[in-house]
């Protein structure tokens, strides 16, 4: 966060990690000479040492990081949420699925990820060479392995979203002046995998914990565990194949347990993460750019700098809609959150209103306006939950993205056990459950009854991380590791027609809703005997008598619109283009098969 050590020395420092002596590779990483430093002086000593590594983390941020691109253009369309507004060769069309070779917002983050990768492999090779790896002080040899081990962690992470979005992928593992050739092959996802599944295990033993060093984004070893079984159960999931089928390895269990088992440890070390008790408290500590005693977040992307290099859109891109002439500043409205995925909360579930925005402020008054079931936002990032408030127009908010967190290790560990078990022991019924049970403070008799058989499990679970990571850039590729992504897109489809129609079992949903404003809130309509706080969601549509001082909003009338996204209904126009055996992957832009000259082999049906 913006306030922290580690944030100033990413903006005096980032980029220090001179690599001059990479020219050669402009056209695959693009790194750029950045400094008149030589290699040896960069690795001089811990503290230059340190700042090459801040270079590193650099890669992560910005707006063709997980600034924006990554963590909100990339993870939609899916069942959760779309990117708002009409087809285009940028956002638009990677949410819809029209994934052009042409679209720069493939390009760019593709680069990026790689000068991060590069950068990374250098760390990763001189640091261990340095003469007070082994010969320094106890400081300082302490130190520089917490920096191999950063290093390890952030190369990983580098190389698995690259899997992830394009599949088998050149994964160099040296400096590039180590290249025979800077344009080499492809390698196999799996190989890939299996090397930063090794390198984690290395970096965790080379990290501290996090209460053993002082507060920042730096990864410690919580981070590298929680990452290494997120990749485990990726190694072991399914994805699209050269032959463009989506297809899992044989020997998936094998990776279920390297998953189990980092899950485990992190259960067993609750003085170090842990669940927030409050939902809302995690995101609204986000926001205000506090400490969270519980480090329910183990791995965050630092932003700041109030730049497009170094720091964050969220909260000026998604969120609510808001005026900037209100208080809170312009933003919101990029990412619209559907129907179905509203619905799928219980009524009482305090999640659905922290992941979930359905109110607007569209002047300079300040008072909320409802909007209308087909134009909800995301919630978490929400520009005017932002402590101290920004107002105006400012594009960069200063919000970290959270990349993980301890309730995907619970469900994590559940769902591996669920499949090395063949089905829910007693333990990850009670790590499913506590999830749950956060979800439902307050209910917990509303919690319901959690299955015991294998598949029933299974598909507790896969609905229970639809509701839990909401807007965190997790779903899309949950579906695609089950392959369930296009199913589910249809099922979606499928429900929100349902909604349209007000079809059982959503057939009391309201075709529209009565609200007024108490203040500054919204206050609804609820019925004639429902308490003011009451909320009309789950109810056909009541109706005040008198009518006066009320608005009337379309709620599922909103949807029997024909012009909602491409001039088409939302139902047709989520995912519009998606085609499994293609879309599962994205392709390889012009410039780098131009690059390649026909080395690399482009993605099924592109």
């Amino acid at each position: 966060m913006t306030n922290k050590l580690f944030q100033s020395a990413i903006k005096v420092m980032s980029g220090v990690l001179l690599i001059s002596i990479l020219t050669g590779c402009k056209k695959f990483t693009e790194v750029q000479p950045v400094s008149q430093y030589s290699v040896e002086q960069a690795f001089s000593d811990p503290a230059n040492a340190y700042s090459a590594v801040v270079g590193v983390y650099d890669e992560l941020q910005g707006d063709n990081g997980y600034g924006i691109r990554i963590s909100m253009y990339y993870p939609y369309d899916t069942d959760e949420g779309i990117v708002s507004g009409n087809i285009d060769n940028g956002r638009r069309g990677v949410g819809r699925y029209q994934l052009l070779l042409t679209n720069s917002e493939i390009a760019n983050p593709f680069r990026q990820l790689y000068r991060g990768l590069e950068k990374a492999n250098l760390c990763i090779e001189q640091i261990p060479l340095m003469n007070q790896y082994n010969n320094g002080t106890e400081a300082e040899k302490k130190e520089l392995r917490r920096l191999h081990g950063e290093v390890l962690t952030l190369r990983a992470q580098f190389l698995f979203e690259l899997i992830r979005n394009w599949g088998d992928v050149p994964a160099p593992m040296v400096p590039a002046y180590k290249q025979t050739s800077l344009f080499i092959p492809q390698t196999n996802r799996d190989s890939t995998y299996n090397n930063i599944i090794a390198d984690l295990a290395t970096a965790i033993d080379l990290l501290p914990w996090r209460t053993e060093v002082p507060r920042n984004e730096r990864i410690t070893k919580g981070a590298a565990k929680a990452l290494r079984a997120r990749i485990a159960l990726f190694r072991g999931g399914y994805s699209l194949r050269s032959n463009a089928q989506m297809e899992r390895p044989a020997d998936y269990l094998t990776y279920y347990q390297i998953a189990k088992k980092e899950c485990e440890e992190l259960m067993a070390a609750r003085t170090q993460h842990t669940l927030n008790p409050s939902y809302s408290d995690v995101w609204r500590k986000v926001t205000s750019f506090t400490y969270d005693p519980y480090g329910e977040i183990l791995f965050e992307v630092g932003a700041g700098g109030g730049n497009s290099n170094s720091d964050s859109r969220m909260g000026n891109y998604d969120g609510p809609n808001l005026n900037a002439a209100s208080r809170y500043g312009t933003g919101g409205g990029g990412i619209v959150m559907l129907p179905n995925f509203f619905y799928a909360f219980d009524s009482v579930d305090t999640r659905r209103d922290v992941t979930i925005t359905h109110y607007q402020v569209t002047s300079a008054t300040n008072i909320k306006s409802q909007r209308r079931l087909g134009e909800l936002n995301t919630g978490k990032y929400r520009r005017d939950w932002r402590v101290p408030l920004l107002p105006g127009t400012v594009l960069n908010v200063g919000y970290n993205w959270s990349v993980i967190r301890f309730s995907d290790v619970l469900l994590m560990y559940a769902e591996a056990v669920n499949e090395i078990s063949n089905g829910p022991t007693p333990e990850a019924i009670a790590a499913f459950e506590e999830v749950r049970k956060r979800a439902f403070v307050g209910n917990l008799s509303m919690i319901g009854i959690t299955p015991t058989d294998k598949a029933g499990f299974f598909n507790a679970i896969v609905n229970e991380r639809f509701l839990e990571f909401g807007h965190e850039g997790v779903r899309k590729y949950d579906l695609l590791r089950w392959n369930l992504l296009a199913a589910k897109i249809q099922e979606a489809r499928d429900k929100i027609l349902l909604i349209r129609t007000r079809t059982a079992p959503y057939n009391n949903v309201p075709q529209y809703i009565y609200w007024r404003n108490n203040g500054e809130e919204i206050q609804y309509y609820a019925g004639p005997t429902a308490p003011a706080t009451a909320l009309p969601f789950w109810r056909p549509t009541q109706v005040p008598s008198p009518t006066t001082g009320w608005t009337r909003t379309d709620w599922a009338q909103h949807l029997t619109s024909n012009s909602a996204i491409d001039g088409l209904p939302l139902y047709q126009g989520l995912a519009r283009f998606f085609t499994a055996g293609k879309s599962e992957l994205f392709p390889f832009d012009q410039g780098t098969l131009a690059a390649y000259q026909g080395i690399l082999k482009q993605n099924p049906n592109y």
